[in-house]
């Protein structure tokens, strides 16, 4: 799975081959817990990963940015924004260029 962009069907795929559900499930699983994810993140909730990492969300003041071709000054607008905060385990594997366990 390394060099390219992971999609959805990489992940129905890979469930599909270790955990030998049929393709069908394998694809209804992925979804779901993706949609109780995006559904936990819309509603404000912080969702932790254990031993990959913490969607959270924060809000974000107004503040006066500054476009950068004509140095005007321009206010941006109070939002929230979606983090990612990966775990210690998550950076020293990426940091080692591998994953220690098979979980």
């Amino acid at each position: 799975m390394g060099g390219k962009t992971i999609t959805r069907v990489d992940l129905c795929e890979a469930v599909y081959q270790k955990v030998g559900l049929s393709r069908t499930e394998s694809a209804e699983l992925v979804e779901m817990v993706l949609d109780t994810i995006c559904d936990s993140i819309v509603s404000g909730q912080s969702v932790k990963l254990s031993s990959f990492g913490s969607f959270l969300v924060r809000s974000k003041n107004e503040r006066v940015g500054r476009n950068p071709k004509t140095g005007e000054e321009v206010p941006i607008s109070s939002r929230k924004v979606m983090v990612f905060k990966p775990s210690n385990v998550l950076k020293d594997a990426v940091i080692a260029g591998h994953r220690k366990s098979g979980k």
